[in-house]
């Protein structure tokens, strides 16, 4: 079987507990801490991995003790390191989450090493060897998504993007995209359409397919809505379970939903295992 390659963001997470998130001017007293290994790109990555595929990453970590941890753990989780350079003089990617009462979150990143990575690496022919699929995510900057997916695009592997945060994509990056997986947010910007409901998820999953051949639209505890161009939008209605924090939800998604793909899955199946095991995330404490 194929190997996924994930070219994405390493941070070291700081996560705080509290009742509520802070409005603009409020202090809040936190109720506990926590740090994490995190990143999109890193948690996609040991998701994957623990899905039982080969994972492969390339990225960039800060010389600092941040740094040797986040290579730790993903050596721990079987994931293949070589790809990773070490950048001195420079910290590793952090951010700050806080989740609430209600297990909600939100959070703030600083990319830091994630900025630095090099994109002349991807020129190489050996760079792509035994990949089955590249996976994307919004968290490094548009110049090295465009450029690794153009050369993974020259070598007929598919492109897999999980567009968060939501921004505008160049047009050269666009050309390249064989998945795009987004959140009800991020739906709404890309396309325009609220995403209040499965409904609507579906609407715009058919609305993002015109620019992209296969378009996912998790919507959190509604469900998904998936939709391959030029066929009906479907949707899956999220599992019932009882929420404990929704952080990280989506990378868990993101990593189950290209391993069943890679092990041979269509995309009905991929997304049922993939919200399955999304939903079993959300209602463990982490």
């Amino acid at each position: 079987m194929s190997k996924l390659l994930v070219v994405g963001s390493l941070h070291y997470d700081i996560m705080v507990a509290a009742h509520h998130r802070p409005e603009k001017g409020e202090t809040v007293i936190g109720t506990g801490c926590s740090y994490k290994f995190g990143g999109k790109g890193g948690n996609q990555a040991v998701s994957a991995s623990q899905a039982g595929i080969e994972v492969a990453f390339s990225g960039a970590v800060g010389d600092d003790d941040h740094g040797n941890w986040l290579l730790r753990v993903l050596k721990e989780n079987h994931v293949d390191v070589t790809h990773i350079e070490v950048i001195h003089g420079v910290p590793s990617g952090i951010s700050v989450a806080t989740t609430d009462a209600e297990g909600d979150y939100g959070a703030v990143v600083l990319s830091n090493a994630n900025t630095r990575i090099d994109g002349e690496q991807f020129d190489e022919d050996s760079f792509w060897t035994d990949v089955g699929m590249l996976l994307l995510q919004n968290e490094l900057p548009d110049d090295i998504n465009t450029r690794a997916a153009v050369e993974a695009r020259k070598r007929r592997i598919p492109v897999c993007i999980n567009a968060a945060p939501a921004r505008e994509l160049t047009a050269q990056l666009v050309a390249s995209i064989d998945l795009l997986v987004v959140n009800g947010v991020e739906a709404r910007d890309m396309s325009g359409i609220n995403v209040d409901s499965l409904q609507q998820a579906a609407a715009a999953a058919t609305a993002l397919s015109q620019h992209y051949p296969t378009v996912v639209v998790t919507a959190g505890e509604m469900g998904v809505a998936y939709c391959t161009r030029g066929e009906n939008a479907q949707t899956l209605e999220a599992e019932k379970i009882v929420l404990v924090s929704t952080h990280g939800a989506g990378d868990c998604f993101m990593g189950r939903l290209c391993a069943a793909i890679l092990k041979g899955d269509g995309l009905s199946e991929a997304v049922i295992k993939a919200n399955k095991a999304a939903a079993l995330h959300v209602s463990k404490i982490h």
